[in-house]
């Protein structure tokens, strides 16, 4: 039993050191922390016509978020407001029915040996009791029996993963073909007409903007937003009875005066924006997403606080009157007629090549636009001034010396380019790197056909 694990004795006093964990490498999970409570509406969600509670919903935040401490250690805190833990936690769920439809286990005697492998519950190599308890309470903040079972369907993912990605193969010309894209260096010369070149000579009129806002309207459609009214706490006791009674149809500011504290609201705010008073916050967007006016939440655990909260306006989507979104308009209006006028321009460019006219000098001084060339880049670098290297490197791949590229379309315009110089692998130098690069990319590739297993998995389920 799992219980043997946490009953090992230790002796000395040692510092708790929040260490790297290898996880399993198929996904990177999403991140949240919240608090569990039997008082919890009927359900999160549905996936495969099977009711989600709140209870699996949060156990699978509270996974994810300890997946994501291991991985990341205290710089976990500094990224975590940034990720989507919502459809991460939703992407645990759906793996794990898969699992089961598939009957894979894990017995208590793996559980165990994973554990005991964490280099953060060792003292002097070997897994120390006192640690282990330590780090469930102050770092993960979990109970022994849920961390083990967050273990085990760690692991139970793990094996899925596996399952599915053991058919993946690699034939050597894929192989070749991706090395010469890791190791071979190309340098171009480029035309590049870009949109923000031209925005000095935009200057739209009132009506302009209006016409473009009345064809455009859907554009500036703002989100749904929420005003919840909430209560913190320092104390989690105090927090629980607070959502239980809220729970009870006891007005909020009553609760709060019972309580020594104010009740406040946060004010309309939508998915894109940190919420007022707490911050962001997934696991709550993640809840709100499916709530109602007057519903009491699930008790929120962020940072060092417990929140009661209760949703008192939910604002429907909607088109806003064109003058609390005009400067929004004209910047749009601007950006297409700029992009038209880069798009014209490099069209013109392709004509002149086309016509015998191949010194990019000539043709950039004659249109206003831009030429310059790159120093050697290789396939999924960065290229000064440009950006992704990707499409630049595809296409220079297949021109001969000062030969004319078609147009190239990237985030910042639009590109001509021609080959300065390519220099090609050594096929003595990749045979003596094969085994290592295709070992590697054969991890690259399950792990992007897992991906898409995933993405499968999500239709099926009804997530998109």
């Amino acid at each position: 039993m799992l219980k043997v694990l946490r009953k090992r004795k230790t002796a000395k006093k040692v510092w708790i050191i929040l260490c790297f964990i290898i996880v399993p490498p198929f996904v990177l999970w999403g991140f949240g922390s919240a608090f569990r409570t039997k008082d919890e509406p009927a359900h999160a969600g549905r996936v495969f016509n099977k009711t989600i509670s709140f209870l699996e919903y949060q156990n699978a935040i509270e996974a994810t978020k300890n997946q994501a401490i291991m991985q990341f250690g205290d710089k976990f805190y500094e990224i975590q407001k940034s990720l989507n833990m919502d459809s991460q936690a939703w992407e645990r769920i759906i793996l794990l029915i898969e699992a089961k439809k598939r009957k894979i286990r894990v017995s208590d005697r793996e559980v165990i040996e994973q554990i005991k492998k964490y280099p953060f519950f060792e003292r002097q190599g070997q897994f120390d009791d006192k640690i282990y308890q330590q780090m469930l309470r102050y770092v993960f903040r979990s109970q022994p029996r849920d961390f083990e079972e967050q273990t085990r369907q760690n692991l139970i993912l793990a094996k899925l993963y596996k399952e599915v990605a053991k058919d993946i193969t690699l034939k050597d010309a894929e192989t070749k073909e991706e090395y010469r894209k890791a190791n071979e260096e190309i340098s171009i010369s480029y035309l590049a007409s870009l949109p923000t070149d031209f925005q000095k000579d935009i200057n739209p009129s009132e009506k302009e903007i209006k016409d473009y806002f009345t064809k455009n309207s859907i554009q500036f459609k703002q989100p749904v937003s929420f005003n919840l009214e909430y209560i913190a706490f320092e104390q989690e006791d105090k927090a629980k009875e607070a959502v239980n009674r809220l729970d009870k149809k006891i007005d909020i500011a009553k609760v709060a005066k019972e309580t020594g504290t104010i009740a406040k609201e946060t004010g309309l705010f939508s998915y894109l924006d940190p919420i007022p008073g707490i911050g962001w916050s997934p696991e709550i967007f993640g809840i709100l997403s499916k709530a109602k006016v007057n519903q009491v939440l699930p008790l929120i655990h962020i940072d060092k606080n417990y929140y009661a909260l209760k949703i008192k306006e939910i604002k429907e989507a909607y088109i806003p009157e064109l003058d609390k979104v005009k400067d929004k308009v004209k910047d749009f209006l601007i950006k297409d007629a700029t992009k038209k006028i880069a798009q014209t321009k490099i069209n013109e460019a392709l004509q002149k090549i086309k016509s015998g006219i191949k010194d990019f000098n000539k043709i950039a001084k004659e249109l206003g636009i831009k030429t310059d060339s790159t120093i050697s880049f290789k396939y999924g670098s960065y290229i000064e001034g440009i950006g992704a290297s990707d499409n630049f490197w595809l296409a220079a791949d297949k021109l001969q010396e000062n030969e004319i590229s078609d147009i190239i379309q990237n985030t910042s315009g639009f590109y001509i380019i021609k080959l300065k110089t390519h220099a090609k692998i050594e096929d003595k130098k990749f045979e003596a790197e094969k085994k290592d690069f295709s070992d590697k990319l054969l991890v690259q590739k399950q792990q992007e056909f897992f991906m898409k297993f995933i993405q499968d998995l999500k239709r099926k389920a009804g997530l998109i």
